[in-house]
């Protein structure tokens, strides 16, 4: 059974294994509505929610269904959001990351990039996986620019793919992915980006 949770380090960020530990950290840095925003719900809402959604990642982990992490800086040593492996196929070695926020004042810093890194190393050159994929609401502009500077190769529009839980409306998929045979490219392209960061 793969392992879902190691602990990756960066020169950015190191990626822990979600804990209880993080919750404060993590829930200081979760109030601003952009992170949310295309999100189906928002766990920043409430102390409550942010708590369900925490005990609800511990519980996927601790079941070997998930592998949620929370995303530290190296220099601080504080928490600036949360990244997670999910729709875990060990038997076709796939998987997605997903389910990834970060703190507002984190963004444009390399910590996503240098995560998003970390996780695709871990992926394909210890998991031996052959596809990574990524699943964003079509509409997240920002989400998609991000996969797109990474490598990922667009794979379509999954209409009606979920629905937003927060008001019920229907909501459209865009699938990125990665495999095994383009990840050497990748791997060198975000090796460049980290070094200017």
């Amino acid at each position: 059974m793969w392992n879902l949770q190691p602990t990756l380090v960066g020169r950015i960020v190191r990626l822990e294994p979600l804990a209880r530990r993080h919750r404060d950290g993590l829930l200081a840095v979760a109030g601003d509505e952009r992170i949310w925003e295309h999100w189906s719900f928002d766990p920043a809402r409430s102390e409550a929610d942010f708590d369900a959604w925490l005990e609800h990642c511990e519980a996927e982990a601790e079941a070997g269904r998930e592998g949620h992490f929370a995303t530290v800086l190296q220099a601080s040593g504080e928490p600036v959001g949360s990244t997670s492996f999910c729709t875990v196929c060990e038997e076709d070695r796939g998987i997605e990351i997903g389910w990834t926020w970060l703190a507002p004042a984190a963004w444009g810093s390399g910590a996503n990039t240098e995560a998003k890194f970390l996780q695709l190393r871990y992926a394909f050159e210890t998991l031996g996986c052959i596809r990574v994929q990524w699943d964003t609401y079509a509409r997240n502009a920002r989400s998609r620019a991000a996969l797109e500077r990474l490598g990922a190769t667009f794979e379509g529009i999954w209409r009606n793919y979920s629905i937003r839980r927060a008001d019920g409306t229907k909501v459209d998929s865009a699938f990125y992915s990665v495999t095994d045979d383009e990840w050497p490219a990748v791997r060198t392209r975000l090796s460049e980006r980290l070094a200017e960061a």
